[in-house]
């Protein structure tokens, strides 16, 4: 994987083989950021990166001067990496090992951009839930955004506060907002 853009633009990481993750592609994080660069200040928005897996996003908004960063996951290998990769570069990442849902039910922060990249597995009912608490939670700013990455065989469109939707190869992006 890479950082696309920022301070750290052009870097490659090197995740260790036997984490369980599926990096989001270069392909897919480069259109998504095109897409957020155009309403975001990077510099002034808080992020949280729900199963953060490599610390992929978490990476990408930290090289573009996002200093709010919370990454959640709960494989204590993945934040291992995260924590080692974030101190090796400097970058203001908070971890936290937890099961997303058990998180997003407790924590009382808000966000700008809540970004979730579950295993592409999930059924409609884990997906939605991931929207239903952020929403009743209120866990986001008033133009707040939560995005969930998932497979293209998969439709969010009847999820609670579904916005829109854009693909990238086998991914997709789903966005949602009040």
């Amino acid at each position: 994987m890479r950082i696309i853009s920022g301070k750290h633009k052009g870097k490659r990481l090197t995740a260790p083989k036997k984490l369980p993750v599926r990096p989001t592609t270069d392909m897919a994080k480069e259109g998504l950021f095109n897409i957020l660069n155009n309403h975001y200040n990077f510099s002034k928005i808080s992020v949280i990166d729900l199963f953060s897996g490599t610390g992929n996003i978490s990476y990408e908004f930290a090289s573009r001067g996002t200093t709010n960063i919370t990454a959640v996951d709960s494989h204590y290998a993945c934040l291992g990496y995260i924590k080692k990769t974030t101190h090796e570069y400097d970058f203001p990442i908070e971890t936290i090992k937890s099961d997303v849902y058990s998180y997003l039910e407790k924590v009382n922060r808000k966000a700008d951009i809540i970004f979730a990249d579950p295993p592409y597995d999930f059924t409609n009912e884990q997906f939605s839930r991931i929207a239903t608490l952020v929403f009743e939670k209120e866990l986001l700013y008033e133009k707040g955004i939560l995005i969930i990455e998932h497979s293209k065989y998969t439709s969010l469109e009847e999820v609670p506060f579904f916005d829109n939707s854009r693909k990238y190869g086998g991914s997709v992006f789903s966005f949602f907002k009040k």
